[in-house]
């Protein structure tokens, strides 16, 4: 399976009879070896997909129902001594390792360890089950042991906190990993690890034991999302984005330092970048102005001057030329 993009591979593409044992391999080459069964093997159907992220690796699985066991012969046989944390989004998925059970459902993440015995399964009335899986070598992630222990098999909500912003992450990789280059890939992988591990030690609470630089970064991409969720508020300032987040305005901008935008320059940016997204729906025939409020612009003039010294054209003129070009191509490009 080719690496660096999603290459969706789906078992309508194999013979019906063959579908079953080709998922079934198809999982132990790319996540880790496991024996899979199913009820139905004639009528099984999935789909799977893999993304290199460098020193990391994400798959997609979406699978009819199924159980699946990692046994003490297959760790003798084949192990890649990982933590795989996966995303629920799609059904639930019921797991037991370490003398932990736990059923997670679409929306939370998971964990296990590829170097000890596991059963799983999805249940048989739950439909089509669907799983984003980060694999993170064990060497990397900056926890011991015996901490992440305590996690093995336990359901971790993501929908809120450090948990949403990577739940997040890996859901965008899934839907933009294919218009990435791979050294963009590389880089959102350690980004994604950093914020696994902080996802975990969050959980744990033992944040402290995180490196300086992962708890940064973590730091850095919820002050990202917290901009990005409050862009319509015209009262986003620095100011607000420190109190928020227990920290000096000093502190912030120190934050921001070297990233080579200042904190009001990112808030602009991604303005601008909203507003843009706006004005390029056809569908969508709200009043320029209308668009530059609903994204914390309170002065006309200077989101005009704003979007012109960014995009070269005033909004007006660039919303007649994506009209344009969608009339001239069919389809939007």
């Amino acid at each position: 399976m080719e690496k660096h993009v999603w290459t969706v591979v789906s078992s309508s593409e194999v013979p019906a009879t063959e579908r079953f044992d080709w998922f079934a391999d198809m999982v132990s080459r790319e996540v880790v070896p496991t024996a899979i069964s199913s009820e139905c093997p004639a009528r099984f159907q999935a789909e799977a997909a893999v993304l290199d992220l460098g020193d990391f690796c994400m798959s997609k699985l979406a699978y009819l129902p199924l159980q699946s066991r990692r046994t003490p012969a297959l760790i003798r046989r084949s192990d890649p001594e990982q933590y795989q944390l996966a995303l629920v989004t799609k059904s639930s998925m019921v797991l037991s390792q370490q003398g932990n059970d736990c059923c997670a459902v679409a929306g939370d993440l998971v964990m296990w360890d590829t170097s000890r015995p596991w059963t799983a399964r999805s249940p048989a009335r739950g439909g089509e089950g669907e799983l984003v899986v980060l694999q993170l070598p064990r060497n990397i992630v900056p926890l011991r042991t015996r901490q992440i222990e305590r996690l093995l098999a336990r359901r971790l909500p993501g929908g809120h906190g450090i948990a949403a912003i990577l739940a997040s992450i890996m859901k965008s990789l899934v839907d933009n990993g294919d218009r990435c280059t791979p050294q963009e890939l590389d880089r959102l992988g350690t980004i994604t690890a950093e914020l696994a591990a902080a996802c975990l030690a969050h959980h744990l609470d033992i944040e402290g034991d995180l490196p300086a630089e992962t708890r940064a970064q973590t730091l850095s991409r919820q002050i990202h999302t917290f901009i990005d969720h409050h862009l319509g508020d015209p009262e986003l300032t620095p100011s607000v984005i420190a109190a928020h987040h227990n920290m000096s305005v000093r502190a912030l901008h120190q934050l921001f330092h070297g990233s080579g935008e200042s904190v009001q320059v990112r808030i602009r940016r991604r303005r601008l970048e909203q507003c843009r997204n706006d004005l390029a729906r056809p569908e969508l025939r709200t009043p320029v102005q209308e668009i530059a409020a609903r994204w914390g612009f309170t002065s006309p003039a200077v989101f005009s001057r704003s979007f012109r010294e960014a995009c070269g054209l005033s909004p007006s003129e660039f919303r007649a030329l994506k009209i344009k070009e969608l009339g001239a191509g069919g389809k939007r490009r």
